[in-house]
């Protein structure tokens, strides 16, 4: 299995707290069993970060080829919606 160098030092971290077995054991049995926690906490968090998005005033005001950066932000992460 093929993971990114930045998940693959996380997980020698957390086998250095005897945690990377069952983490990813737990991981592997949600997906397989179909447990929707994963799904539900990965909207979650996007709704989260569009609420911050949009709840930062400062942003407003910056403005991209006429579209303002929390429109653009926004629309950008929510394309990430399963």
């Amino acid at each position: 299995m093929y993971l990114p160098v930045e998940y693959h030092e996380k997980i020698k971290e957390l086998a250095k707290e005897r945690k990377a077995s069952s983490t990813v054991r737990d991981a592997i049995c949600m997906i397989l069993d179909g447990d929707d926690s994963y799904k539900a906490g990965y909207n979650k968090a996007i709704k989260d970060v569009t609420r911050v998005i949009r709840s930062c005033k400062e942003i407003e005001i910056v403005a991209v080829r006429g579209k303002y950066l929390d429109v653009l932000l926004v629309e950008q992460i929510e394309q990430l919606k399963p």
